[in-house]
């Protein structure tokens, strides 16, 4: 029976980011302890890995205690919890600023290097929470450890991202589409792989220690942009409706009280900024491309997984 004797444990291994850097972990020859709050969710990790190589094992990071036996013997620590909004005791500050920190607490404590997945937008003068708490998250790392290496990324996108395949079922459904904010917001998609390639890339120590790495795609693309290639993609004729931030806040107070609200007052402030590369990290090479990888496009990935919403679409035209 195949030993793998180099131990990783990853927070939130089980969520949509956190399973690719759990493959790509895999088909290196890392055991992989997957840390979560319900391990009995995680089942469908296991394919990934060889018998006996990915392991659940349950953890919070609102109860250090459990983050810290998490970490037992493992030579690398990486954290992709974060949450989009807020419910029950999942608060942005618990989960995002003092739950990244007791992770990078606990990896110090059993001489495990940091990796720390955020989120371009973290600004400690973010109008946003959400913002707000990923910046606070990363200075909690930083402290702790400070060789610990940080990635900022994009909105991520993948075959089971929460974004394309969102607003493609929304115009399913949907007569209109609301471009809040007229839809100007500019973002640089990232591939969910290229982004497991760059953690690994930390993992072979190929990044620089102490450093924040902003990851996106090959290119920026406005809100309204992004809708069109949906609806060109799956073959929906929608119209696309400018929605002023006022107005969308106030429709976000009420949507947010949804079991999982596809809109929230802070999502909107979110909104207002653009989210892309900075100027300052191309310059740093603290890019996807000053790690060695080249970033794959939404057009070359997003129709092979959104392919079916169009024939879902062509089916029920013929069956009208």
């Amino acid at each position: 029976m195949q030993t793998f004797d180099r131990l990783v444990t990853v927070f939130g291994g089980s969520g949509f980011v956190g399973r690719h850097i759990v493959r790509a972990l895999a088909r290196r020859g890392f055991r992989v302890r997957v840390a979560v709050r319900r391990p009995d969710l995680a089942g469908h990790l296991q394919p990934l890995g060889s018998v006996g190589q990915i392991h659940a094992v349950q953890a919070n990071l609102r109860f250090p205690d459990s983050v810290a036996r998490a970490c037992e013997g493992a030579e690398i620590v990486i954290n992709c919890v974060g949450i989009l909004h807020e419910t029950g005791r999942q608060k942005f500050d618990a989960v995002q600023a003092r739950g990244a920190g007791a992770v990078a607490r606990a990896a110090t404590a059993v001489g495990a290097r940091m990796i720390h997945l955020s989120a371009i937008g973290a600004d400690a003068q973010s109008t946003s929470a959400y913002g707000r708490t990923k910046a606070a998250g990363e200075a909690a790392v930083l402290a702790e450890a400070p060789d610990a290496v940080i990635f900022r990324p994009s909105i991520v996108f993948g075959p089971e991202d929460g974004f394309f395949n969102r607003f493609a079922g929304m115009a399913q459904m949907l007569p209109a589409l609301p471009l809040v904010g007229g839809g100007e917001t500019r973002f640089q998609p990232v591939f969910v792989t290229d982004l497991a390639a760059a953690v690994m890339a930390a993992v072979d120590g190929k990044a620089k220690p102490g450093a924040v790495y902003e990851l996106g795609g090959p290119a920026v693309r406005s809100f309204r942009e992004l809708m069109e290639f949906v609806l060109a993609t799956t073959g929906r004729n929608r119209l696309l409706v400018p929605l002023p931030f006022g107005l969308a806040r106030l429709k976000a107070k009420v949507l947010q009280y949804l079991p999982n609200p596809p809109l929230t007052p802070d999502q909107v402030e979110m909104l207002r900024t653009d989210n892309v590369v900075s100027e300052q990290a191309k310059a740093e090479g603290l890019t996807l491309e000053g790690l060695g990888i080249r970033p794959q496009s939404v057009e070359a990935i997003v129709p092979t997984y959104l392919w079916r919403f169009r024939r879902q679409g062509q089916f029920a035209e013929q069956h009208r």
